[in-house]
C-alpha cells in the first residue's frame, strides 16, 4: 500500500508541477506577480531591434488565460477522480489488513482477496499513468496553440512595423533607466519594449475571432 501511495503522490505532484510550469503567469495571484507591460505608446522606429517580455505578455493574453482555465478544470477533475480511487483502494486495503490481523479471514479467502487487491493496485497505477499522460498531452496542445497564435500574429504585425528584429525575453526589471531581462535579452532601453502594443493588438484579434466563432455556433 505504501508503494501505491508513493506512486499516486508522485503522479499527482508531477501533474501539478507540469501544469504550473506550462501556465506561466495566470489570473489572480499569479497574474499579480507578473511584471506589468510597458505603456502602449511605441517609440521604436522602423529597422529597430525590439523585444517582447513574454512573462508580461502571457499574463494578460486573453487566449492563453482562456485555454489555461479550460485545462486547469480538466486537471482538477482528473485529480479529484484519482484521489477518489486512491481513497477507495486505501479503505479496502486497510480493511483487509485489519481482518487479517484479527484472524477473521480463512486462508483461502485471504489469498483470493489479496489477489484482487493486487490487481486493483495494478489497475489504479495504470489509470493514474494514463491520466497523467492525458494531462501532459493537454498541456502540449495548449502550448502549441498559444505559440502558434503568437508567432503567426508577430509575422503579420511586423509586416506593418518593419522592425529589423524582434527578440523575446522573460521578466522586466527597470534598473537605472534601462531594463534588465532574462536571456536572450540581458538589458535594453525601455523604448524598445513593444510588449504592450503587441498584447493590445493580439487581444483585439483574439476577441474578434472569438466573437465570430460564437456567432457562427
Amino acid at each position: 500500500m505504501k508503494k501505491t501511495s508513493r506512486i499516486f503522490s508522485a503522479l499527482l505532484l508531477g501533474a501539478v508541477v507540469v501544469f504550473g510550469a506550462s501556465s506561466c503567469a495566470g489570473k489572480g495571484e499569479q497574474a499579480a506577480e507578473a511584471p506589468a507591460a510597458a505603456p502602449s505608446e511605441q517609440t521604436a522606429a522602423k529597422g529597430s531591434i525590439v523585444y517582447i517580455d513574454m512573462t508580461a505578455l502571457m499574463a494578460d493574453y486573453d487566449m492563453a488565460n482562456d485555454l489555461r482555465a479550460v485545462v486547469e478544470t480538466k486537471v482538477q477533475n482528473i485529480q479529484a477522480e484519482i484521489s477518489r480511487r486512491e481513497k477507495k483502494f486505501t479503505s479496502e486495503y486497510n480493511d483487509f489488513q485489519d481482518k487479517m490481523q484479527k484472524g477473521l479471514l480463512t486462508r483461502s479467502v485471504a489469498e483470493e482477496k489479496g489477489r484482487k487487491l493486487q490487481q486493483q493496485e495494478i489497475d489504479f497505477n495504470n489509470y493514474a499513468n494514463q491520466k497523467n499522460a492525458e494531462i501532459n498531452e493537454e498541456l502540449m496542445v495548449m502550448n502549441n496553440q498559444i505559440n502558434d497564435a503568437i508567432s503567426t500574429f508577430i509575422v503579420k504585425y511586423n509586416q506593418e512595423k518593419q522592425y529589423a528584429m524582434i527578440l523575446i525575453s522573460q521578466g522586466d526589471d527597470p534598473n537605472d533607466g534601462m531594463v534588465t531581462l532574462g536571456a536572450p535579452v540581458l538589458t535594453a532601453d525601455p523604448s524598445l519594449n513593444i510588449t504592450a502594443d503587441v498584447l493590445e493588438k493580439l487581444n483585439e484579434e483574439y476577441i474578434k475571432t472569438k466573437n465570430q466563432t460564437n456567432k457562427s455556433k
